[in-house]
């Protein structure tokens, strides 16, 4: 269990802001990092001659990375410590991500990810499981929107120091190092308040993806929603008749309903007793926004408007997800379900685009919208045949 005797326990209802500071400010960095890395290190291999099915395939192995990674972290965390742990994987993610600058071979680029992803995917688990130990329960939601939000703001950062920058030279890998290494500071500050493992889980890995699957559940589908839709969603919009500036506004204006919906939708979650229950409303409303898509095709305000609001609900399945995992759990088993929180997300990111991409080729263009669908409506039958069925279980 969590050490009551720091600042990280759980139990108070104030704020810490050392603790949260520290958490928050360690995966913005990394969010910077990899908002500048995903792009760069495309385009530097599509300069090298690299086929798309080369460089997709070396993109994999983000999603390969953290799903190795997940199930080792609260291992580790709990034999070397939380902030030592994470001082670690800011070291190993600065120096993997600069070793891409100097790594000439193909080859080279997949153990390179594998580091570099599988140490920022250990700073997503133990900063997520810092803050949710560290936000007392009456206020969690605040502050696991303050932390999403600031988090999108992090990876939305990331592309916009690559337009500026460009892809040349070791300028824009020594940014991302940089951000990388600023992170340990606040960590190092802050390091006695982290959130002690004294405790091993109680149960094994996987026993913890189905101890709380209403949210684990509702990560995956973020994660196949976000990687799946934001890759493919501009394929669909120009296919329906939208130019390319159009199609790259929409997806700007569901960036947008992700961030700003965040806090209020955090609020809101510590004003109900059950977040369950507006899990499942963020998934009707995912559902009935993508089943809209086809027809709002001919309008773009419309589609819009629809993008606005969807995109905020899809992000909010991450953000209550999160929050009703650490209402259910509490020390070493919190830091275990968020590594399964984080592994299904990684999962999602993997079959997410496969899954939305062969219905398109199946069923044509709105197959897009349909598969999106058919993720939505899956977690809702879930999470309702919990409601109705399981009561007061998770």
């Amino acid at each position: 269990m969590t050490n009551p005797g720091n600042g990280a326990n759980g139990h108070r209802e104030d704020i810490h802001w050392p603790s949260l500071v520290a958490a928050i400010s360690a995966i913005t960095a990394v969010g910077i990092a990899i908002g500048l890395g995903l792009p760069l290190l495309s385009i530097i291999l599509e300069k090298r001659g690299m086929s798309s099915t080369l460089i997709g395939l070396n993109s994999a192995m983000a999603g390969i990375a953290a799903m190795v990674a997940a199930p080792l972290t609260t291992k580790i965390a709990h034999r070397f410590g939380v902030a030592r742990t994470m001082l670690w994987a800011i070291v190993l993610s600065a120096a993997s991500g600069l070793g891409f600058y100097y790594a000439e071979q193909f080859w080279m680029w997949f153990p390179l990810r594998l580091v570099f992803h599988g140490a920022t995917t250990t700073l997503f688990i133990l900063s997520e499981f810092w803050i949710n130990a560290a936000a007392p329960p009456s206020r969690r939601g605040l502050v696991l929107g303050i932390y999403a939000t600031v988090l999108s703001l992090g990876f939305a950062s990331g592309p916009l120091i690559f337009s500026l920058i460009g892809s040349e030279g070791i300028l824009p890998f020594a940014i991302g190092g940089v951000a990388i290494l600023l992170a340990a500071v606040p960590i190092y500050v802050a390091r006695k308040e982290s959130p002690q493992l004294d405790e091993k889980p109680g149960n094994h890995f996987l026993r913890y993806i189905f101890l709380v699957p209403t949210a684990t559940a509702a990560v995956f589908v973020f994660g196949a929603v976000e990687a799946g839709g934001l890759s493919l969603f501009p394929v669909y919009a120009t296919r329906i008749g939208f130019g390319e500036s159009q199609a790259a506004l929409l997806l700007t204006v569901m960036g947008i309903g992700n961030m700003i919906f965040q806090i209020p939708l955090g609020m809101l979650s510590d004003h109900i007793k059950d977040r369950r229950v507006l899990l499942t409303a963020m998934a009707v409303i995912g559902l009935a926004g993508s089943l809209a898509l086809p027809w709002l095709s001919q309008n773009w305000l419309l589609m819009a408007v629809v993008l606005l609001f969807w995109g905020g609900s899809v992000s909010g399945l991450y953000t209550i997800g999160l929050g009703h995992l650490g209402s259910r759990l509490t020390g070493s088993d919190l830091a275990a379900a968020n590594a399964a929180f984080v592994f299904c997300y990684a999962v999602g990111t993997v079959a997410g685009p496969q899954a939305i991409g062969a219905a398109i080729d199946i069923s044509g263009n709105h197959g897009f919208a349909w598969a999106i669908a058919a993720f939505f409506g899956l977690y809702v039958a879930l999470s309702v045949g919990r409601l109705l069925f399981r009561g007061k279980q998770t």
